[in-house]
């Protein structure tokens, strides 16, 4: 599994980072964290409200930090 965050390494893009890498950890889940910094690249997959979270190229959230939660939903969803 392959996740993007996108952003430009902002305190919301670091939290929204951390979050992931905590639930990837605790659920033993193999996966690549990518931090995208890149305005050209962020705004190629249609986000203009950071941080965006990609998983296996599709774009499942913008704009916030995404929950514990919302993270383990997309994750359950691709396992």
């Amino acid at each position: 599994m392959e996740i993007k965050i996108l952003g430009p390494g902002c305190a919301r893009c670091k939290a929204t980072s951390e979050a992931l890498e905590k639930v990837i950890q605790s659920r033993g889940i193999q996966a690549q964290l990518t931090k995208v910094e890149d305005m050209r690249e962020i705004v190629s997959y249609g986000v203009l409200s950071t941080p965006g979270v990609v998983i296996d190229g599709k774009v499942v959230h913008t704009g916030s930090v995404p929950t514990r939660e919302m993270i383990e939903g997309w994750l359950a969803a691709k396992h």
